[in-house]
């Protein structure tokens, strides 16, 4: 409340002006406080001007538009305010209109309102014709040109930051920047019609005032024409060219904001600089010199100007020649130190490129790799359910020039190849079987996609139509990198969660649920203990995304142990219809597989790692294990869920992760009462797997599929 009364005056003082304005033109003012505001108007117009001139960027003086705009009213209501003092008491003298406009009709026309008329026109036609005009066209041919470059701007903004060049608080600033200079050119644009319109505004009001003057000193006043014109007349034009003056002098100082080049220095220091060439002023001396030697010249003023314009040529000359003082050298660190900048690289997720790719990261065309790269990061974000750290885009002499790696903590997760110049046709199981691809028509390389191992083709952009027509999926060199490292990242996204990112997604939480973020950290969960448990659901497949029911369920499993492995086991329990939702849309049949009991209790009864207490799979069991797994999912022709006992979960899952992409592995405890299940395969046995298609497994597979059902 109190910093509100202290803002009160300032605030106040804009709306109290625009209503004093008001007032001027509707109340009759003293002649006194009619030269006080003939005096301010005068000072504004050279404090605006000087304002202009120091300004090192004209978006420097971004208020300029609206100050030009009550700077014109300022001078419209002065311009009212006198005509009635000039009209209703210009009879009784040039005192009577106040000291400013008798002194400018008295002094500055010498008394003679003809001069005064003349004079007054010359201003107009400096002020309309010259400046108004020349201001006008160049405020209006800027304003087309940051308007048109604005997208631009903004694109190479979204460049430097998925490029990891900029921050994102410098990427805000640039942002405003931006738009704060198109808003400035766009204003300036429409704000030198004030001028314009103040110029004809003056006109008529001399126009109004002489004729109305005549009329009203010799119809009223009994005056000779005589009489009232040089009454009349001689205040008017006193009262035009105290409006015009300061008029000009705002018309120059939009002139020299919308002229401006953005520099370092002031307008004066600009100047100054580029014209301390001494080249520059020995032609000027020389012509000078030979003009003065004209018999009819005046020598008394040629031949000193050239002697100045040499002697000022010596001067930069001289100043040129003379050797730059040496400084002092500054300390720095010796050329054999080396810092821990130098060696470290603090960003997370890096795409390294081949030299012949790097025109997918150029801004000129495009940067179809960098805006491909930002719009991965938001997806993935927006999955996990907390922000990723920004990527980095940078080439690579250790790879080929066609090639591309995804590297995490400086550990490559991801590589492959692309064809320069050429798009990926994919086939994703929409391509009419039964014809070659020549005979499609389509000649190309034969691939694999590198995200999804499906056979494709690089052909080039003509055959793009066609390809598609025959049921391809055809995708550019920056998408096939992008959808690469976004499987990638996803694959290892627990890797990408840190503290700060664990720190800044329970801020956000505990804007909307503080009693629970209380319930869990910092006690009994310390930050770093809290990191752990989410790193480890994200690797189980569980985001972040929706972090009240996850933190719920973490707080209830909370009150009865806070053994690790038993936490993330509970956790899984809760969220075991999510997890199921992976591999099998909703009302459908969960396609599973299940363990033999034989060979599930011989794994654990087995070995047991002495570390974790997780029961060990042998070389020749897990090998086993994978090829049945990976067959049963080329028989499905789709994801399959493989249902353990719990113990034994962790170890089989860290076994089929990288080895079976389609299989989810969770324990009895995870599987949801209300989902329905078919039995596609048995693993172990006699003789190694089998699957229901045999028939001495098939009452097998119907007491196991009522098993795992109960």
């Amino acid at each position: 409340m109190i910093e509100r009364l202290r803002l009160a005056p300032a605030a106040m003082a804009l709306p109290v002006g625009i209503f004093a304005l008001f007032a001027l033109m509707v109340l009759p003012i003293p002649p006194v406080l009619l030269d006080i505001f003939f005096v301010l108007n005068i000072a504004i117009s050279v404090a605006v001007l000087m304002v202009a001139l120091n300004a090192r960027t004209p978006v420097e003086f971004s208020s300029f538009p609206t100050v030009l705009l009550f700077a014109t009213l300022l001078r419209l209501a002065l311009n009212v305010a006198s005509t009635r003092v000039v009209l209703v008491a210009g009879h009784e003298g040039g005192a009577a209109a106040g000291q400013v406009i008798e002194s400018f009709g008295e002094f500055l026309v010498g008394g003679n309102f003809a001069v005064g008329l003349f004079v007054f026109c010359i201003l107009m036609i400096i002020n309309m014709i010259v400046v108004t005009k020349g201001a006008g066209r160049v405020s209006e041919v800027s304003a087309r040109f940051v308007l048109d470059a604005l997208p631009g701007k903004q694109m190479a903004i979204d460049a430097d930051i998925a490029a990891g060049l900029i921050s994102s608080e410098e990427a805000r600033d640039r942002r405003s920047q931006v738009s704060v200079e198109a808003d400035f050119y766009g204003s300036m644009d429409g704000a030198s019609k004030f001028v314009k319109g103040d110029a004809l505004a003056a006109l008529l009001i001399l126009g109004v005032n002489i004729i109305a003057g005549f009329a009203l000193g010799m119809v009223s006043h009994g005056l000779t024409a005589t009489e009232a014109g040089e009454l009349y007349v001689t205040l008017a034009v006193g009262d035009a060219l105290v409006a015009q003056v300061p008029a000009l002098l705002l018309s120059i100082a939009a002139a020299a904001i919308v002229t401006r080049v953005s520099d370092k220095s002031d307008l004066t220091g600009q100047i100054g600089r580029q014209f301390s060439d001494a080249r520059g002023w020995l032609p000027v001396a020389v012509i000078l010199a030979a003009i003065g030697l004209v018999p009819a010249m005046p020598q008394s003023i040629f031949l000193p100007g050239a002697a100045v314009a040499g002697g000022i040529w010596w001067h930069l000359r001289r100043k040129s020649a003379e050797p730059t003082p040496a400084h002092e050298p500054i300390e720095g660190p010796s050329p054999d130190a080396i810092e821990l900048a130098d060696v470290s690289d603090q960003t997370l997720v890096t795409i390294e490129l081949g030299y012949g790719l790097l025109h997918l990261v150029d801004k000129e065309k495009g940067a179809l790799l960098a805006t491909r790269i930002t719009g991965i990061r938001k997806q993935l974000s927006r999955d996990l359910g907390f922000v990723l750290p920004q990527f980095r885009i940078r080439d690579s002499l250790d790879l080929g020039a066609c090639d591309y790696a995804v590297l995490m903590g400086g550990i490559s997760i991801a590589r492959g190849t692309v064809r320069a110049g050429k798009l990926l046709a994919i086939d994703a199981g929409d391509v009419r079987s039964g014809r070659s691809h020549e005979d499609m028509g389509l000649h190309g390389e034969p691939t694999h996609d590198p995200s999804f191992n499906c056979p494709a083709l690089w052909i080039e952009p003509a055959l793009r139509d066609q390809a598609i027509a025959e049921g391809f999926m055809v995708v550019d060199a920056s998408t096939v990198i992008g959808t690469h490292a976004n499987q990638a990242l996803l694959g290892e996204a627990h890797q990408l969660l840190g503290p700060e990112e664990v720190r800044e997604w329970l801020d956000e939480l505990k804007l909307h649920a503080p009693a629970l973020v209380e319930a869990v950290h910092p006690d009994p969960l310390s930050l770093a203990a809290l990191t752990r448990i989410l790193r480890a659901l994200l690797a189980d497949g569980i985001g972040l995304a929706h972090p009240q029911p996850l933190f719920t369920s973490l707080a209830l499993a909370l009150q009865k142990t806070q053994d690790f492995d038993t936490l993330i086991d509970a956790i899984r329990a809760d969220f075991g219809a999510r997890l199921v939702a992976r591999v099998c849309p909703p009302g459908e049949q969960l396609k599973v597989a299940t363990l033999d009991a034989s060979l599930e209790s011989a794994i654990l009864g087995g070995m047991v790692d002495p570390g974790t207490g997780q029961p060990l799979i042998e070389p020749d069991c897990g090998s086993m294990i994978v090829k049945t797994v990976n067959r049963l999912l080329t028989e499905q022709a789709g994801p399959i869920a493989l249902i353990v006992q719990p113990p034994a979960r962790r170890a089989l899952a860290a076994l089929l992760k990288h080895r079976a992409r389609g299989c989810l592995v969770i324990s009895i405890n995870e599987l949801p009462a209300s989902q329905t299940v078919e039995v596609v395969g048995i693993i172990g046995g006699s003789n190694g797997a089998a699957s229901p298609s045999d028939e001495t497994l098939s009452d097998s597979s119907s007491s196991n599929r009522n098993e795992v059902a109960a």
